[in-house]
């Protein structure tokens, strides 16, 4: 009979998911012992062992899990839109509801990289590449003058900067229940709205920028072209 966890062994592993992750946010993973993990979650600290090797496996399973849903859920996002517009709008609404919904993780990922094993870590760039090519694949889509072979740099650098807009939620969004966070912010829909409203702005003026670059190229090599016209008229 195969060895399949039972639906109360996956519940209690995402139990600990969730509050591994907010006390390794909040305290950082060196600062975080397994027994207060256990305690969190009301259970004893050896008792984790059943669901995780230790606590390096949790970050593991927290860092990496993270970086497969957002592509598989992008890839998802992605192909199921009519058109390049609705495509790369499917993308930033799945990004920011990331952003907006697990807060924690994002702070995990910024501060703990580091500290997860070398092949983990390789794992997770591994996933955050394969992100970031969907990503200026769509822009590109849905932006003709990105489109070009000298615009894909200014592609992906638009992407990067639209990540770290989103990705700044956890500095500047509050408030937060869950980690008792009382100041004052906008709602999460209005947060969701302007976030989006940022994310199609920067990539429409990266868009209008590579575009305006082309436009005065064009004049500059039709005046040269002018002048050498005249040049070889007057010779």
């Amino acid at each position: 009979m195969p060895n399949v966890p039972s639906a109360s062994g996956l519940a209690r592993r995402d139990q600990i998911r969730r509050e591994a992750a907010r006390l390794f946010a909040a305290r950082g993973f060196l600062g975080v012992g397994v027994d207060e993990i256990g305690k969190a979650v009301g259970i004893s600290g050896p008792g984790l062992y059943r669901h995780f090797a230790g606590k390096d496996a949790m970050l593991a399973d927290l860092l990496v899990g993270i970086s497969e849903r957002l592509l598989e859920e992008g890839r998802r996002r992605a192909g199921g839109s009519e058109g390049p517009a609705a495509a790369l709008d499917a993308l930033i609404g799945g990004h920011v509801d990331f952003a907006l919904d697990d807060r924690d993780l994002i702070t995990l990922h910024d501060r703990e990289l580091l500290n997860l094993r070398d092949e983990d870590r390789r794992t997770v760039r591994r996933l955050q590449r394969a992100y970031v090519e969907l990503w200026v694949e769509e822009v590109r889509r849905a932006f003709p003058p990105l489109a070009a072979p000298a615009a894909e740099p200014v592609a992906r650098a638009a992407v990067h900067a639209v990540f770290g807009l989103i990705n700044s939620t956890p500095h500047s969004h509050g408030p937060n229940p869950a980690q008792g966070d009382e100041r004052a912010g906008l709602t999460r829909d209005a947060m969701a709205a302007l976030l989006r409203g940022l994310a199609h702005g920067a990539f429409s003026a990266a868009a209008d920028a590579v575009a305006a670059t082309a436009a005065v190229a064009a004049v500059e090599v039709t005046a040269t072209d002018a002048t050498t016209v005249t040049d070889a008229a007057r010779a």
